[in-house]
């Protein structure tokens, strides 16, 4: 079968049984998609030997680029010996390994990791625990949730009830549990019509009014520190992770960071909460955290709360939650050599000097006539495009702004997604300036042809 023919086939099949996410399938049946077969590096090649640069590391997971020998060779050791075995009733080198590595370089009291598979279940897992740990400390009424506008933590119902995101969650919300929402700390489009850095963290203000007044009812407050991702790269200010650590505490509620899509590297620290010297009482890992190569998940927390789970067979104190594929073998040894490849590579101290170049390349898109905001956290980058900069008029959803400029520049050789009219930047860390370059030139271009 020659490779046009092939191609034909696999669009067929994937035409006739395949659901996308996120996707309009009666949209994507009147395309051509773009179909995967070869990566390498920060490079993916398509069936008919097209590359394209992964502008969003393959959704945010890739760390190392593609075909990394030291992951490649870690999975096929750990193949010889064994794929995979349970965690329920049974142990395995690789999960206790890297559990204490994860242990040894997370946050200050973050001593305990529970696997799970994706960012969606590490959230239910810290939504649950936080819940089952008031309920055994004889605080039954502390059962709700604090969230952020404009967050999202997944798509299973716990995470979806602590989303914020209308366009995803509101069909869903008559399955939904309670959670109280507080302001966004969206500085271009201030939800409470203020101004940073005149308005003195003025959204922390409004966080404290309704945390006051359900503190007695709330169990844990959850936050994307420093960036809400899918919310559009939402930036927040210095300072307001820090502001959010203090009322948690002033009002003794626990605190549950997901660090999802901002772990392993992607603000330029290996957490983001470190960025502000925050240590949260349970922590949301998964995406990067194989190097992208396995769906691998943690919710980590502190000896505190885990001893509230600890007591005799028959007083039911266990944390009755799992998943079939529970710190996964191949999954953990891919986990591990991407840890060794960030200590042998130095990767963390090389990206200072490349967060700094983007930052410069980023601002020649920030003059763009319909670039209303650019918003950069280390390798995370939202730029919002606007119908008019000076009004910050947002263009109309049918025109499909942002993913007709991800369009073009795929044209170009270059894979991004937008977030509505927010066009998303995170590529691997092991990008090179001159690949950066690449991207943000190709980027600028689609900007400028979509928008004229």
């Amino acid at each position: 079968m020659n490779i046009r023919s092939r191609k034909k086939r696999i669009v067929t099949l994937d035409r006739n049984h395949l659901w996308h996410p996120f996707t309009q399938m009666q949209e994507w049946a009147e395309e051509t998609p773009v179909i995967i077969t070869e990566g390498r590096g920060v490079f993916l090649k398509d069936i008919l030997g097209r590359w394209y640069l992964d502008g969003v590391s393959s959704l945010w997971v890739n760390v190392h680029g593609h075909r990394k020998q030291e992951i490649d060779d870690a999975i096929k050791e750990q193949v010889d010996r064994i794929s995979h075995s349970t965690l329920l009733g049974l142990a395995s080198p690789p999960a206790a390994e890297l559990a204490a590595q994860l242990a040894g370089m997370a946050p200050a009291g973050l001593s305990r990791v529970f696997y799970s598979d994706n960012g969606s279940t590490a959230v239910e897992v810290a939504l649950k625990m936080a819940f089952q740990y008031w309920k055994q400390r004889g605080q039954e009424q502390k059962s709700a949730f604090v969230c952020l506008h404009n967050a999202y933590h997944g798509d299973t119902l716990g995470a979806v009830s602590v989303g914020g995101i209308d366009l995803f969650h509101r069909i869903f919300s008559p399955l939904l549990f309670r959670a109280h929402r507080i302001p966004s700390p969206y500085c271009y489009r201030c939800e409470l019509g203020k101004r940073h850095p005149a308005c003195g963290l003025f959204c922390l203000q409004k966080a404290e009014e309704i945390i006051r007044r359900h503190k007695d009812e709330t169990a844990a407050l959850i936050i994307e520190p420093l960036v809400q991702g899918a919310g559009g790269m939402i930036a927040a200010p210095a300072g307001y992770l820090k502001g959010i650590r203090r009322l948690c505490r002033k009002y003794g509620i626990l605190m549950i960071a997901d660090e999802v899509a901002t772990g392993f590297g992607r603000t330029g620290t290996m957490f983001a909460c470190e960025q502000e010297q925050v240590a949260p009482d349970i922590l949301c890992l998964a995406k990067g955290m194989s190097g992208g190569y396995l769906p691998l998940a943690a919710t980590m927390t502190t000896e505190k709360i885990y001893r509230a789970f600890l007591g005799k067979y028959h007083e039911c104190k266990t944390f009755f939650h799992g998943h079939t594929y529970t710190g996964n073998q191949l999954a953990c040894a891919a986990g591990l050599a991407s840890l060794r490849v960030f200590r042998k590579e130095r990767t963390l101290q090389k990206m200072a000097k490349k967060i700094l170049f983007l930052g410069k390349e980023l601002a020649r898109i920030a003059g763009l006539d319909h670039v209303g905001d650019v918003r950069q956290r280390g390798f995370m980058v939202g730029i919002e495009l606007v119908k008019d900069k000076k009004t910050r008029e947002p263009w109309p959803i049918d025109e499909k702004v942002g993913w007709k400029v991800c369009a073009r520049a795929r044209d170009k050789g270059l894979l991004i997604r937008p977030l509505g009219d927010v066009v998303v930047l995170m590529p691997p860390l092991s990008i090179s300036t001159a690949e950066l370059k690449s991207l943000t030139r190709i980027t600028g271009e689609a900007i400028r042809e979509t928008t004229g």
